[in-house]
């Protein structure tokens, strides 16, 4: 391995020293190695090597930073750079990507434990914190690791590192991707795995959902405002529902999510760390030392509260032609790629309060969401001449488009006084990001930087873990021992046709269907005039929302943009052949006069 020799952090082509809000912390000033386990794997290469990018061209990692990759994969320095520059591009300047694509090395190793590999890599980390001892006085160094590994090799992953490469006089953490377990057995395993070798100090479980700008809002919001603490309990909420939908199906992924399903892999560990922020009680400490602590025992003492999920609480479906993915062996699975959950937290603020999660793959849109329904304003039946007036409404919408509404109730513009729906509204893209490009780092960039400076609020303790595994565990292991059967949807759908009356009847949350909120039209529907006129708009919209950076569109975005357009689909093997047909140059994307061809035939 080339030995690295860092250079200050280049910006606009000239070396300069830029403040922000970590110059002043002690770690930025020391050497670090970040060591990505698993850096050939697609995770890597999409998620962690481009959201170092965007720290390293924020000027928030140390600028002599040297950047380890370890995997199987028999590559050379110059070959890891160049599959990870596609994946670069267009991110930074093509300088600052250069820069930083210099400071990336890598070791191969035969197995994830191989020691001898690994004890080679030392020796480079080694050296390098001796250069940087030598050449600025710089005599303490840290060491970050991330594991973009299956959980299978993390004893043996860990093990190596404990014996081999731990800083001597620095932080050395890891930073531990899910999945964690699919059951409480699996996750006690885990936990054990990595507890032999770590202390809960050193690791760092990472939820991406906790890296979302409106999740991350969600403490400054509850705590910061006197009006909300006064109606956030059962007194004043009807419901709280926590939704997740795509528009595409397992696409090739479906040999492993078929082990796992859409509870474990959204609702069990995404939702409910949500939901957890979002009903928990006040820490006696939000910012500084020794809140993550605070914060997470919040969060335990409220699953502590919720009771398992039994089997009467669970609606679950399957789109069709689910098993046609050629990656499932099991052609009658019951993995269920919908479900609607309603818990119940037993504490004095939520009691009888229905929490609803519900998920689904191969939807009508992509869309993640928390919303709060209050009850109805006393008596406003009788006060408005028997009209009904609709209940206020908290939305809180993490993907796509960052929103916060709230649904609120004035008199109808003109000569009536009768109530209607309106919203009190923040659009993050408008009201910030549109003036700062810079105010909505991606998830995995918010939550390394966390790691580097100590913070813990958004990482997955240990007994969270546990707990959330005895609420799930019960109901998933019936699932599965008396193979229940989903429902069928169609793909583009909103769901199995009977999931509407599950919901209604669980939640209690009545629909306002006089509302509507994404084409700016106050309180009324378009009439068919306006929403021919609208079409065009309409298209390009979707077209813009599932395009990649380059103006084309892969056959996932595809699926997105005509459901979108409300062109569904009733298998994945139907959208494939349209996909197909459309794609008359057979290079596997399309471009917006093909889309827009493809929707004026059907």
């Amino acid at each position: 391995m080339n030995k690295a020799h860092p250079q200050s952090v280049a910006v606009d082509s000239k070396t300069v020293e830029k403040l922000t809000h970590v110059s002043g912390e002690q770690w930025i000033k020391e050497g670090l190695a970040i060591i990505i386990v698993g850096a050939s794997g697609d995770l890597a290469k999409k998620k962690t090597y481009p959201s170092l990018l965007s720290l390293f061209t924020g000027n928030l990692l140390p600028s002599n930073v040297v950047i380890y990759g370890y995997a199987r994969s028999k590559i050379t320095n110059d070959q890891l750079r160049a599959k990870l520059r596609p994946y670069l591009d267009g991110k930074a300047k093509s300088d600052v990507i250069e820069d930083f694509l210099s400071r990336c090395y890598y070791q191969a190793g035969d197995c994830y434990g191989d020691l001898v590999s690994w004890s080679s890599l030392n020796d480079s980390i080694t050296q390098y914190e001796q250069d940087l001892k030598d050449t600025k006085g710089i005599d303490r160094s840290n060491r970050l690791f991330y594991f973009a590994i299956p959980p299978n090799v993390f004893a043996e992953t860990g093990g190596a590192i404990k014996v081999t490469c731990m800083s001597p006089n620095g932080f050395s953490r890891m930073i531990v991707e899910k999945p964690f377990g699919r059951d409480l057995e699996s996750c006690k395993d885990i936990l054990q795995r990595l507890g032999q070798h770590f202390d809960e100090q050193s690791l760092y479980r990472i939820d991406h959902y906790l890296g979302k700008e409106l999740v991350q809002n969600l403490m400054v919001m509850r705590f910061s405002n006197l009006w909300m603490e006064n109606i956030w309990n059962r007194n004043c909420v009807q419901c709280i529902m926590l939704t997740f939908k795509e528009p595409f199906g397992t696409e090739g992924r479906g040999g492993y999510f078929d082990q796992y399903g859409i509870i474990r892999d959204i609702i069990q560990n995404h939702l409910l760390q949500v939901m957890c922020l979002l009903c928990m009680e006040c820490p006696n400490k939000l910012d500084g030392p020794g809140s993550g602590e605070k914060i997470r025992n919040e969060k335990v003492r409220l699953l502590e509260a919720m009771p398992p999920v039994t089997i009467d609480e669970v609606f679950l479906g399957q789109y069709e032609g689910y098993t046609d993915d050629e990656t499932i062996t099991n052609k009658d699975s019951n993995c269920p790629t919908f479900a609607i959950i309603r818990c119940f937290i037993n504490n004095p603020r939520w009691a009888g309060v229905p929490i609803i999660f519900k998920a689904g793959k191969a939807l009508n849109e992509r869309k993640a969401e928390m919303r709060v329904q209050f009850k109805p304003a006393p008596a406003a039946e009788t006060l408005f001449n028997g009209v009904e007036v609709p209940r206020n409404e908290l939305v809180m919408k993490l993907q796509p488009g960052e929103s916060i509404y709230l649904k609120s109730n004035i008199k109808t513009p003109g000569f009536s006084s009768t109530p209607i729906q309106s919203e009190l509204e923040v659009k993050y893209d408008t009201r910030y990001l549109a003036k700062c490009s810079s105010c909505n780092p991606d998830a995995y960039s918010r939550l390394m930087l966390d790691v580097l400076r100590g913070r813990s609020a958004n990482f997955v303790r240990s007994d969270e873990l546990i707990r959330a595994w005895e609420i799930f565990t019960p109901v998933l292991h019936q699932i599965d021992e008396e193979n229940i059967r989903p429902h069928s949807y169609k793909v583009g759908s909103r769901g199995p046709d009977e999931a509407d009356k599950f919901f209604a009847e669980k939640s209690g949350y009545l629909r306002n269907d006089a509302y509507i909120w994404e084409d700016g039209n106050i309180c009324r529907r378009t009439t068919p005039a306006e929403q021919e006129d609208s079409s065009d708009a309409n298209l390009k919209a979707a077209f813009d929302k599932f395009a990649a950076s380059d103006k084309k569109m892969d056959m996932q975005g595809f699926v997105g943009a005509a459901v979108m357009c409300g062109e569904g689909f009733k298998t994945m093997e139907e959208a494939q052949t349209a996909f197909n047909t459309v794609d008359k140059d057979a290079d596997g994307h399309i471009c917006f006069e093909e889309l827009k061809e493809f929707l004026d035939t059907v």
